[in-house]
């Protein structure tokens, strides 16, 4: 017998319906991943399988005795006390409508099991926690009644990848059915084992893991595509024949007027699908080769020590991940790098023409009081993209919002779609070195592919602090990590640095003979003795930049020439030569680049 019975189940705020007459049910043991676009009506669902929202028609019917406890996205920012007060709310909470309440012995008791299985504290200050371990308090009280179904909206946000691995193990093991919104695509994958998909007001279930999906959605939409087209074909050719006028009135005339009639109806009830986000990044002007080099940095709150002896050389181009537990001080981190916060010792130098846009996970910089087009354009009616003026709610089309949803404040956006107000936002300042702290948080999959995808083709610089495991691999060269033994550097993902930091000890020493086990450093930089520069060396390194970025402009003139339509209807001796002259200017490239790294090593 199914746990929960969805059926005609209807709800709309303004615009079409969120969900338009869906059925659907919910079995014992389901492990559900619920996917869908940034105001699709994901979370409104849950609210409504726990009660708290209503439908505007249709029910939802559950098998007798039936528990529903639902984690929300937010933690609620005035919650206090402890965390046995806290599992206990949520064990009282769910007993409001039971008709066999617990007593006080077995809700000690089930507050002191779920504490046990979850290693938590009961009397620890729930407001002095992280936000880890406040998402982890959260989860013990609406478990605690051991629910059979349990709601798990974004359940991975603000979490640390040691808390989410944890989450993980935690409800691989969960005997009970549970629904989940994530836009952790490992998560996803670890845990979904049925997926359904909010499209358009309608649920589609896929019954199967989340790689599956990927591969059946991609061949649907190419058959909807196709049959979309076919159907648009038809329609256009029989606007063409009434627009031509009914020769008789013939019954079979009559009958293809009524097809006709027919077919406008269907072609208005097809809802236009929403579009993949066109994220444009501005590029400023390029910055020096060297972005930032940190010397020796020290920095401590009080007797907690965050960075010791720490140094590092960021240079044009590069994508670094930043990869640690809440609290380490990874957003200390960056704001030392980034030059507003002092170090207590060491030396930090930003490089020359570096221009910073900086995404807040806490999105500060939106204000909730203001529409969407108020707030991204600044009381302007145009913004300037790439040196060429765009209407704001043309921009912001690009973005996915509709000109209604641009007028919206951003107080009443979902989770996902205020990141995309701040993306937006921060698009329109060029930047050579762009810092993203938590981007991906309530993003759907579709926006997280396209910023991904632009971030990878991105020319400048990268600083991304990140907790989802999959975006660092997709995009981040270099990981700087912080660990037990302090802030270490790897090359590579988050796969790659959990590959190199789980090698032994004693198998690090020869990088050639290692497996690929390199640090940053070491990948970067020749091993060099600790000597000085002399005078000659110095007069060499400070040479360089200008010889490089003269190598540069001549290897993009050659692209120029080389792009020009009547380049290959030259002789092939002279198409020959260009090509010789390009390689040999780009070996001068790669070898300058090698030795100013060696230089600068020991500079």
């Amino acid at each position: 017998m199914p746990l929960v019975t969805i059926s005609d189940l209807t709800i709309r705020y303004r615009g079409p319906a969120l969900l338009d007459d869906v059925s659907c049910l919910i079995e014992p043991g389901d492990r559900i991943g619920l996917l869908g676009r940034n105001g699709a009506g994901k979370t409104t669902l849950l609210r409504m399988l726990a009660g708290t929202v209503k439908p505007d028609h249709g029910r939802i019917t559950t098998s007798n005795r039936t528990k529903i406890a639902l984690l929300q996205q937010d933690v609620p920012q005035d919650l206090t006390g402890t965390v046995h007060e806290i599992i206990l709310s949520g064990i009282d909470a769910n007993q409001i409508d039971s008709e066999e309440p617990l007593e006080d012995w077995q809700r000690d008791l089930a507050v002191e099991q779920i504490a046990t299985r979850m290693q938590l504290d009961l009397e620890a200050r729930f407001e002095t926690m992280s936000s880890g371990m406040k998402r982890r308090v959260l989860l013990a009280s609406a478990l605690a009644d051991e629910p059979d179904l349990l709601l798990l909206d974004e359940p991975t946000n603000h979490l640390d990848i040691e808390a989410i691995e944890w989450l993980e193990e935690f409800l691989a093991r969960w005997p009970k059915a549970f629904m989940f919104i994530t836009h952790d695509r490992q998560f996803l994958r670890k845990l979904a084992k049925r997926i359904l998909e909010i499209d358009s007001g309608k649920i589609f279930d896929w019954t199967c893991d989340y790689d599956t999906f990927l591969k059946r959605k991609e061949a649907a939409m190419a058959a909807e595509e196709k049959q979309n087209a076919l159907f648009d074909k038809k329609l256009a050719q029989e606007e063409v024949w009434i627009r031509q006028g009914i020769k008789a009135r013939r019954t079979r005339n009559e009958g293809r007027v009524r097809a006709l009639k027919e077919l406008r109806l269907i072609r208005g009830e097809r809802r236009s699908k929403v579009g993949t986000a066109n994220l444009k990044i501005q590029e400023a002007a390029r910055s020096g080769n060297l972005v930032l080099h940190a010397d020796q940095l020290n920095f401590a709150y009080g007797d907690r020590q965050i960075l010791r002896d720490f140094s590092t050389t960021v240079m044009r181009g590069e994508k670094v991940g930043i990869i640690g537990r809440n609290g380490a001080g990874k957003t200390t981190l960056l704001r030392l790098l980034l030059g507003t916060l002092e170090p207590q010792s060491g030396k930090l130098r930003i490089g020359t023409n570096v221009q910073i846009v900086y995404f807040d996970q806490l999105r500060a910089q939106l204000n909730d009081e203001k529409t969407v087009q108020e707030d991204v354009g600044d009381g302007y009616e145009n913004v300037n993209v790439n040196g060429r003026s765009q209407h704001i709610i043309g921009y912001l089309q690009d973005f996915l919002f509709t000109p209604e949803r641009a007028r919206t404040q951003i107080k009443m956006l979902s989770g996902g779609e205020r990141n995309r107000v701040l993306l937006a936002k921060l698009f329109t300042k060029p930047a050579n070195l762009i810092v993203l702290d938590e981007p991906t948080n309530d993003l759907d999959a579709e926006t997280l592919d396209m910023l991904e995808e632009r971030l990878l083709q991105y020319s400048g610089t990268l600083l991304i602090v990140s907790h989802d495991r999959e975006f660092l691999n997709n995009v981040v060269t270099s990981s700087i990590v912080f660990e037990d033994d302090g802030v270490n550097e790897y090359v590579g993902g988050y796969d790659d640095w959990v590959r190199q930091s789980n090698k032994p000890d004693d198998d690090v020493s020869d990088p050639a003979t290692s497996n690929g086990s390199v640090t940053k450093s070491d990948a970067k930089t020749s091993v060099v003795e600790a000597v000085k520069l002399n005078f000659k060396e110095r007069q060499e390194l400070s040479s360089l930049p200008k010889l490089i970025e003269s190598l540069e402009a001549k290897i993009a003139e050659k692209h120029e020439q080389m792009g020009q339509p009547d380049f290959y209807k030259r002789p092939a001796p002279a198409i020959a030569q260009e090509k010789s002259s390009l390689e040999d200017l780009q070996s001068q490239l790669a070898t300058t680049y090698q030795r100013w790294e060696e230089l600068e090593a020991r500079a």
